[in-house]
């Protein structure tokens, strides 16, 4: 990361579309070369986002690279992507805006995850704030905990 410079909050809905936002900006941002480090596209929240909106990654990262606003490119997933209800958008934001580690290997992923954030701010684990989702441990390794 660079200069403590983070893609927004996966919490930021975008047409009510949690993660989008932060999608857009992981794009922006990796190909400024700012930020080489973190999952991109084909895994993660990532991946479950183009899943849901049953995108080519491939097609939304070029027309993200074109450039235009936030609202355009809404209308751009809108047009090229499945077509959502209203609840259906809500139900799968609520979803991955809740979720946590549903396995022994994904609760082995989030606690070295955990270690990694402490390590980072010279902490102990015990000293960090109590997190149980993906999400609030994002917000927590981008200081936004």
């Amino acid at each position: 990361m660079t200069q403590g410079k983070y893609p927004r909050s996966p919490k930021v809905l975008l047409g009510g579309i949690a993660h989008l936002g932060r999608f857009i900006d992981k794009v922006r941002l990796r190909h400024a070369g700012k930020i080489q480090d973190y999952n991109y596209i084909t895994v993660g929240f990532d991946k479950y986002l183009i899943d849901f909106l049953q995108l080519d990654a491939t097609a939304l990262e070029q027309r993200i690279l074109a450039g235009g606003t936030d609202h355009e490119i809404l209308e751009w997933v809108h047009a090229h992507g499945r077509t959502r209800t209203a609840q259906d958008v809500a139900q799968w934001s609520h979803a991955l805006l809740s979720s946590g580690p549903k396995d022994d290997g994904a609760r082995e992923r989030y606690q070295g995850r955990m270690r990694d954030v402490a390590r980072k701010r010279g902490a102990q684990m015990e000293t960090l704030p109590p997190v149980a989702t993906w999400v609030d441990l994002i917000e927590l390794d981008e200081e936004r905990l």
